[in-house]
């Protein structure tokens, strides 16, 4: 149980309502905002009505403020805006989910105008618009509001999204909508992205830059920016609707060749039920190398090929692609497929393959830590000793791993990857790093304990002696040792 001391609603309730009312006032003193949110409580309470205009009238006085906001003005007024939220969703939207939604759109309609007042990264108040959304799509779904009319109200906000406060708004609107509003939604794009934009006369022609080929005016940017933005949401309404075809029609024909566009398509023909036409869509992608392997590590382009193959019953080809992706990249993931899909009783075998083709490769380095991350720390721990002359010491984001991963039963290769940072830092003189060297040769001091025959590497006691021989003035490393 808590501490009568503690700092919670029930505790408090025991100093009863006029000593709360106190302190409520002493701690609000020359603080306009609560004292502004205790306000509007209080009207909560006495009448609705008067609150629901209060709101309306301070979220329109915040619309017409045209002054800018430093960084702590933003927080002020996230602060006002998340008090108005709160009175909406609280103490308005419980009773009337019309006036609350409609609270909630002219909340929305002030953010385009809040954010160009930002004169510092206006993040807050982004993540906070957003969040509003979630609040219009519950009212909107127990309002009286139509489809059609919520799709008009969206289309708008679509339209002017000029810091991505609305990026997320339709998503979130799609249960509100249906499937009738985002039909209607659909149509109205679809015809604003057909309707021929004028071009303005020259002398009303705003020039916000220079290109190679002249000026770059602000009216043919907004253009763009409104056609990406239409045909973004036409591809998410398309998604909304399950509508592939829609989806598919957003792009034309070059496009279709663009891997990753080639992947969204046929991860949503897959999804259809429709594999072979994702197979040639995937297949007919510029990048795609000998095997139908990419020129690089595309694993989302890789990735939906198999699971076509999988869904067009190709098991053995898909198995195939699986273990070429292992061999090209050292994937731990797609050789953990690899071996699951095997028939029982095979698996041994093909670990064992896989771990001899690491071993036996020309990229040491990469196949280290598919090692390491498999694992397979008795192979890793041999080829570290194999390799030693190689390992590069400024690689500590990938040597760091390696010896923490092999100090426990591999001792010796573990203090070899260790050798290789130190005699990088001291080399090259980074003193940036002389705490990090110190702190390993400590742990190479304690790994020697346990290391009963170096073989033909130097035992700890000649390396420090090297060391010291090597680099007597680097005080500032030797004096972390102390």
């Amino acid at each position: 149980m808590a501490s009568p001391k503690t700092v919670n609603a029930k505790n408090l309730e025991d100093l009863g309502a006029p000593r709360l009312a106190n302190l409520l006032l002493e701690v609000t003193e020359g603080d306009a905002e609560m004292r502004r949110r205790l306000r509007m409580e209080l009207m909560a309470v006495q009448s609705p009505e008067l609150l629901e205009k209060e709101v309306a009238k301070r979220l329109s006085t915040i619309a017409r403020s045209k002054s800018e906001l430093s960084l702590s003005q933003q927080r002020k007024l996230l602060k006002d805006l998340e008090n108005q939220r709160r009175l909406i969703v609280d103490q308005i939207g419980p009773r009337k989910a019309d006036t609350a939604l409609s609270l909630i759109w002219q909340l929305l309609d002030l953010s385009e105008a809040v954010l160009y007042r930002c004169v510092e990264d206006p993040r807050r108040l982004i993540v906070f618009f957003r969040q509003v959304h979630q609040d219009g799509a519950d009212f909107a779904s127990h309002a009286s509001v139509k489809p059609e009319d919520l799709a008009d109200r969206v289309c708008g906000y679509i339209l002017s999204n000029s810091f991505a406060q609305f990026d997320d708004l339709l998503a979130t609107m799609a249960e509100p909508l249906g499937q009738s509003g985002l039909q209607h939604l659909k149509h109205n794009l679809i015809a604003l992205s057909q309707k021929e934009q004028s071009i303005p006369k020259e002398e009303d022609r705003t020039v916000i830059g220079w290109s190679s080929s002249g000026p770059i005016y602000e009216d043919y940017i907004r253009s763009l920016s409104m056609k990406s933005a239409i045909s973004d949401a036409l591809k998410n309404i398309a998604d909304l609707l399950g509508d592939v075809d829609g989806y598919i029609a957003r792009y034309t024909k070059e496009q279709h060749r663009f891997a990753k566009i080639a992947t969204d398509i046929a991860v949503r023909l897959v999804a259809a039920g429709r594999a072979g036409e994702a197979l040639t869509f995937l297949d007919n992608a510029d990048h795609r190398g000998d095997n139908y392997l990419p020129y690089y590590d595309d694993f989302a382009w890789l990735d939906t090929r198999i699971a076509a193959l999988e869904a067009l019953g190709r098991v053995d080809d898909a198995q195939t692609m699986r273990w070429e992706c292992f061999k090209a990249w050292f994937s731990t993931r797609h050789l953990r497929d690899y071996i699951r899909k095997l028939p029982d009783f095979e698996d041994f075998e093909a670990e064992e393959k896989a771990l001899d083709h690491a071993v036996q490769g020309d990229d040491w380095e990469a196949a280290l830590w598919f090692l390491i991350e498999w694992p397979a720390y008795d192979r890793a721990a041999g080829m570290v000793v194999a390799h030693q002359h190689e390992l590069d010491g400024n690689e500590y984001e990938l040597l760091g791993p390696v010896a923490d991963a092999l100090s426990e039963k591999y001792p010796l290769a573990a203090t070899l990857v260790l050798r290789a940072m130190i005699d990088f830092t001291l080399d090259h003189t980074r003193s940036s790093r002389y705490r990090y060297a110190a702190n390993h040769l400590a742990e190479c001091e304690s790994l020697a304990k346990r290391i009963y025959d170096f073989g033909p590497f130097e035992p700890h006691d000649a390396y420090m002696q090297r060391l010291r021989a090597e680099h007597p003035r680097k005080n500032a490393f030797w004096q972390k040792l102390a």
